[in-house]
């Protein structure tokens, strides 16, 4: 039997793997990969939203948000932790008749929370959510834009 080297009988060996290189890896997996402009297309006129600079406006912004209400509350707290530990005389001494001014001080600490609380809402509607509303509709804009290609 002898070897027939007809058209019928192609193989191609497998092409090399490409060089390792690495400092060509994605900081997150998760991140969309970004492919190649097809030729004949033309460029795209607006940045993708992964490269907006919105996001990190949003991610101050809420950082600021937390830090704000965190503070507050926590802040009261060891405020009257100083007090109790650091002036016994002063958190015993009498604000009315029977009521000490340590269980006044820790009875202010509900107020306290709930206007971190309110903090943290008021900061939300007037820094976060617009930036994010912002966001969302970029987005929606850039996926309307992506469906039409």
């Amino acid at each position: 039997m002898s070897y027939d080297p007809s058209p019928s009988h192609h193989y191609r060996p497998p092409d090399p793997p490409p060089p390792y290189d690495p400092y060509t890896y994605d900081t997150y997996p998760w991140a969309p990969q970004e492919a190649p402009e097809p030729a004949g297309r033309r460029p795209q006129r607006h940045a993708a939203l992964g490269h907006h600079s919105d996001l990190r406006v949003l991610r101050s912004a809420y950082r600021w948000q937390r830090r704000v209400a965190t503070l507050t509350a926590l802040g009261y707290f060891t405020l009257f932790l100083i007090l109790s530990a650091f002036a016994p005389s002063f958190m015993t001494s009498t604000v009315t008749d029977g009521l000490p001014t340590g269980l006044l001080l820790a009875l202010i600490q509900v107020p306290v929370t709930w206007l971190a609380i309110a903090l943290y809402e008021q900061t939300a509607r007037r820094r976060v959510d617009p930036i994010a509303d912002r966001i969302r509709k970029l987005s929606e804009l850039d996926a309307k834009r992506e469906g039409a290609r």
